[in-house]
């Protein structure tokens, strides 16, 4: 692993300095984050012949990140995914958040963590942002201090570890919102790609992507990734032609396990996605639509994918869920690994 180097990205609407890291290893994997919402907008990795391409999408500038980010390669919380209604109960307690999808919380709210600036420290080869959440923010009860370390390894490895805390009860689900595409970013086509995703459930949904309570078993559906299925042949099944957006059950423990594999056939390269967490939130991006990005790509429908390691959606309102609960003196983890290699 090579030292990490730090320069100016640029400056937000407000004035404040966005500041950009670059990992590096010995293989010559490149991956960039900013301190602006932890977002990664490049990862640079070879294909089978050795060509290197930037297979996350993103944009060139802060203001992209700004103002019209669908979450670009950006840390999700206090809570990923939807809360219904916008509202929930903890303790006898009624709490009223943020709607901003719909009658929904999505993705923490107005001004989530992807839209915070991270105090960021480099420590030998890690880079280690932190965050103090204030009691309130977002309507979220307690002051949560966060913690997420990313580290790439000489393995290929990009390792995400997430760690909080808080001094009143409140619900907590983070994630990373990276959109990949092996074939590069600006392909603009995962039909090609391939997907194994080892759950043999999913929480079902309503029409407003609402978790209805529901956990089916993959056999005989369409969601069924436990084998190697190419996405051209599948998404036009999934969703009413929209493809996937749904958090599949992977098994119920706190030890590492795979959560998904994606490979991409012409070029050779894969990505295998390990975490702690319960759930994997599988999403091939249906509301990408003529979105200008990088280097003069224009994303559109399908043109990437995300492996947001999570619990599961809505969990406040299903106590039959992972539990979602974090509590004073208890401390929050999470680790989330990406393998990036090439098959020959």
């Amino acid at each position: 692993m090579g030292p990490i180097k730090a320069d100016i990205f640029g400056r937000l609407k407000s004035g404040k300095v966005v500041a950009r890291y670059t990992l590096t290893n010995k293989n010559g994997i490149t991956v960039k984050i900013l301190d602006y919402g932890g977002i990664i907008t490049d990862i640079h990795v070879p294909d089978k012949n050795g060509k290197v391409d930037d297979i996350c999408l993103g944009f060139n500038d802060i203001e992209g990140y700004e103002t019209r980010s669908p979450y670009f390669g950006a840390l999700i919380g206090r809570y990923a995914n939807r809360i219904a209604g916008a509202k929930f109960v903890l303790d006898g307690v009624a709490y009223s958040l943020t709607a901003n999808n719909g009658p929904n919380s999505l993705h923490g709210g107005k001004i989530g963590f992807d839209k915070v600036v991270w105090n960021a420290r480099i420590e030998d080869n890690q880079l280690i942002l932190n965050h103090v959440s204030p009691d309130g923010d977002e309507n979220y009860p307690g002051a949560l201090t966060v913690k997420v370390i990313y580290e790439l390894t000489d393995d290929d490895v990009l390792k995400l570890d997430y760690t909080a805390t808080t001094t009143k009860a409140t619900p907590i689900n983070l994630t990373n919102h990276t959109y990949f595409n092996l074939a590069g970013h600006t392909s603009n086509d995962i039909s090609d790609h391939v997907a194994m995703i080892p759950a043999e459930s999913y929480v079902v949904l309503d029409r407003n992507t609402i978790p209805t309570g529901e956990i089916r078993n993959v056999e005989g559906s369409p969601m069924d990734l436990r084998q190697p299925v190419k996405l051209g042949d599948v998404m036009p099944n999934v969703n009413d032609g929209l493809g996937f957006d749904n958090n599949f059950n992977l098994k119920q423990s706190e030890e590492m396990k795979l959560g998904a594999r994606i490979e991409h056939p012409p070029s050779g390269r894969y990505i295998e996605c390990r975490t702690t967490e319960p759930g994997m939130q599988f999403y091939t991006c249906k509301n990408l639509k003529e979105t200008p990005g990088k280097n003069g790509a224009v994303y559109k429908q399908f043109g990437g994918f995300c492996l947001e390691a999570q619990h599961y959606p809505d969990s406040v309102h299903f106590k039959h869920f992972p539990n979602t609960i974090l509590r004073p003196g208890e401390i929050y983890r999470q680790t989330t690994t990406y393998k990036f290699g090439v098959n020959p």
